[in-house]
C-alpha cells in the first residue's frame, strides 16, 4: 500500500515511513542518552567578538579570526556540567588547565596547534565556563572528570598536558586508572608535593617542590591576600604572574579576563587538598609511557622537575632560560617556542 501523492511528489510506502521514524526515534534516543552536546561557535557561546590588545604576528587579532574555535560541554556521573573548548582536527591533544585557570587563557597555544591537532582544553569545575558546586573539590574527583570527559569524547588514545595543578589531576589520573589511552603524558612546572614536611632535608624539600609548610596559609595568601613570607609561602609563582612582560601573555589574559569570571568562594575549595598531596609514589612507579616536563630558570620549581625528569623512565626536560620566558607560565608568555617544542616531542 501506498500513501496518495500530490502531482509531481513521489510516492512513499507506509513501510518506509515508519522504518524511516523509527530509525529518527533511535537516533535521537541515543544521542539523548549519551549526553552528546553539538560543539557551538566561541563567539556564540561568548556573544561577542573581541579585539586583543596586541597586534602579533602568526595569531589572531580578533575572536572572529579563529573560526574554528568552539565551545561545548557534558555533564559528569555526578551532575556537574563541565564546558571544553576545542578547535581543529588530527590526533586528540588534551590539556588539563592549572588552579582557578581556564580554557580561554589557552587562546594562542590552541590557536597554533589547531593546525595540526584536535586540541581540547578542560574547564575543571568551578573554573572557567564550568558549573560551580560545592561538592567534588579534591583532586581525585577533578581526575575523575577528566576519566569522564576522556570517555565522552570516546578517545581510544590521546596526548594529554598538566600544567600547574593540572598536572596534579594527570597524576590523580595515573594513579587511579593507569596510563592505558594516554599516547604521551606532558607535565609543565607542577611541584611533586607543595606542602613541604617538617622532617625533610633540604634536598628532599628540593626534589618535591616543597613551596610552604603552612597549607591553611598559602590557601589564605592565594585566595584572599593574607599576610605571609617567603619562608612560610614561595610566592615566586604570584610574583611571575602579576609581571605582564610578555605581549602574548597580556593577550591571553585580557581575553581570559573579558569572558571569564572567576569566584573565589569555588575555586578556593579545592586548594586545601591539592596542597597538601605528595605524588612522588606515583612518579616513581606509575609513568610508564613517553613523557615531556617544561620549567624555567624563573621558576623555583625547577630543581623538582630535574627530579622528575630522573625517574620517570626516558623523560626529557625542556627548560627555558629566562630569555625565553621560562617561568610557570612559560606557554602563555612563549606560545610560539612551546607549541614548537611540544610538537617535536609529540611527534618524535
Amino acid at each position: 500500500m501506498t500513501t496518495s501523492s500530490s502531482p509531481g511528489l513521489v510516492t512513499i510506502g507506509a513501510t518506509q515511513v515508519r522504518t524511516g521514524i523509527r530509525a529518527a526515534l533511535c537516533a535521537l534516543t541515543l544521542i539523548l542518552a549519551s549526553n552528546i552536546a553539538l560543539a557551538a561557535p566561541a563567539m556564540q557561546v561568548l556573544g561577542k567578538d573581541y579585539a586583543f590588545p596586541n597586534k602579533l604576528e602568526g595569531l589572531p587579532a580578533r575572536l572572529s579570526d579563529f573560526k574554528e574555535l568552539q565551545i561545548n560541554n557534558f555533564e559528569t556521573s555526578d551532575g556537574v556540567k563541565l564546558s571544553y573548548w576545542e578547535a581543529g582536527t588530527g590526533k586528540p591533544l588534551v590539556f588539563i588547565p592549572g588552579w582557578s585557570a581556564n580554557g580561554a587563557e589557552y587562546i594562542n597555544v590552541m590557536y597554533l596547534l589547531s593546525k595540526r591537532y584536535h586540541v581540547y582544553v578542560l574547564d575543571p569545575r568551578n573554573q572557567g565556563l564550568s558549573q560551580q558546586v560545592d561538592y567534588g573539590t579534591r583532586i581525585a574527583r577533578f581526575s575523575a572528570d577528566l576519566k569522564e570527559f576522556s570517555d565522552h569524547l570516546g578517545l581510544k588514545s590521546a596526548d594529554y598536558c598538566g600544567w600547574s595543578m593540572g598536572a596534579a589531576v594527570l597524576w590523580g589520573y595515573i594513579d587511579l586508572f593507569g596510563t592505558k589511552g594516554i599516547h604521551k603524558a606532558v607535565f609543565v612546572d607542577e611541584p611533586v608535593s607543595i606542602y613541604s614536611h617538617a622532617d625533610w632535608s633540604e634536598q628532599e624539600r628540593l626534589d618535591a617542590g616543597g613551596m610552604t609548610s603552612s597549607a591553611e596559609r598559602m590557601v589564605a595568601t592565594f585566595t584572599a591576600g593574607a599576610p605571609t613570607n617567603q619562608l612560610i609561602v614561595d610566592m615566586k609563582v604570584v610574583e611571575r604572574a602579576m609581571a605582564k612582560d610578555s605581549p602574548y601573555y597580556v593577550n591571553s589574559q585580557a581575553f581570559a579576563g573579558e569572558f571569564i569570571k572567576t569566584d573565589p568562594k569555588f575555586t578556593t575549595k579545592v586548594l586545601f587538598d591539592h596542597v597538601t598531596n605528595d605524588w612522588r609514589d606515583v612518579i616513581r612507579h606509575k609513568i610508564n609511557v613517553p613523557t615531556a616536563i617544561f620549567s624555567g630558570e624563573y621558576s623555583n620549581n625547577l630543581p623538582s622537575q630535574r627530579w622528575m625528569s630522573s625517574v620517570i623512565p626516558n623523560a626529557k626536560l625542556y627548560t627555558y632560560t629566562k630569555a625565553e620566558q621560562g617561568d610557570h607560565f612559560l606557554m602563555f608568555k612563549n606560545p610560539f617556542k612551546f607549541t614548537e617544542d611540544l610538537r617535536a616531542f609529540l611527534e618524535h
